[in-house]
């Protein structure tokens, strides 16, 4: 009887420590999250009672609205401009830190930093930075004969210089998971390759890669989410319009226009569920891909 009252009093006080925590996530992740959806069947401008019209919001995305299919457009080619680089680049960085070198904690130090500067900060920096006259990246291939780019009036190169901030950012926490997993890969499988006379790229391609590819699935999943879901380096790199013209006319930036400039709230939260949709057939897919090469080893 004793131990049958200490298990309800201890599953008691378990309950107690969960509680705050699952009335947070019921408070701000699924009230949220339910609410929007309701909104998405409704018309509403936040001042006037919504109002119920079906799927009529969806219908409208898809069938009437050019800017939707001008935004989608653009989000893909930011998140492949985005996904190659920072995982390239993660992959070589995380490489040369996961050797055994004099002074590495300070090139570790220095690569770790953008990891906590703060994203529109950062992206105002990179403002003055792609200056048409006066920039820094102008005047640095000015230095070895190039022209200047019209790196923010130019809706391509705009689209290109958003990439690049945004891979400049991101390098940073992929190349720390990298960095994790390279860590946790065997010595002796590095030693009997290097023993069969194995090149240190060969050794990276067919021991590092294969063995942190949970990893690899991880950061891509992740760097597509926040490239799809990409605004505050927009809005603060080319402003709320996504120019030039629709040069960064990403998803995020026409959903903050919807909802907080034209006050279409049950729109908007329609666009939400859309980008949530893509974003979990990408999210499967992947996952299917990595488990079924997986399954191939």
């Amino acid at each position: 009887m004793r131990g049958s009252a200490l298990d309800r009093r201890r599953a008691r006080a378990g309950r107690l420590f969960v509680a705050p925590n699952l009335a947070s996530i019921l408070v701000f992740l699924l009230f949220p999250l339910g609410f929007s959806l309701y909104l998405s069947f409704h018309s509403w401008d936040l001042f006037s009672p919504p109002r119920y019209i079906g799927i009529d919001n969806y219908r409208r995305l898809v069938s009437e609205d050019p800017l939707f299919y001008i935004a989608l457009r653009n989000t893909a080619v930011f998140t492949v401009l985005t996904l190659v680089p920072t995982i390239a680049v993660s992959l070589a960085v995380a490489g040369l830190l996961n050797r055994k070198l004099r002074g590495i904690g300070l090139f570790r130090t220095l690569a770790f930093l953008p990891l906590v500067a703060s994203t529109v900060a950062m992206a105002v920096v990179f403002r003055f930075i792609f200056a048409s006259d006066d920039g820094l990246a102008n005047i640095v291939l000015g230095w070895i004969g190039l022209g200047p780019v019209p790196w923010l009036t130019d809706p391509h190169w705009a689209l290109v210089s958003l990439s690049l901030v945004t891979v400049w950012k991101s390098v940073p926490f992929a190349t720390v998971i990298l960095l994790a997993a390279m860590q946790g890969v065997p010595e002796n499988l590095y030693e009997a390759a290097k023993i069969d006379g194995a090149s240190a790229f060969r050794r990276f391609r067919s021991i590092t890669v294969p063995l942190i590819r949970g990893a690899l699935s991880f950061v891509l999943v992740i760097t597509i989410i926040n490239s799809v879901q990409a605004f505050d380096q927009a809005y603060a790199l080319t402003g709320s319009n996504g120019g030039p013209e629709t040069g960064t006319y990403v998803l995020g930036i026409m959903l903050f226009q919807i909802a907080f400039r034209f006050y279409e709230v049950g729109y908007a939260s329609a666009l939400a569920w859309v980008i949530f949709a893509i974003l979990l057939a990408f999210t499967v897919i992947q996952q299917w891909l990595a488990r079924r090469s997986e399954a191939d080893l």
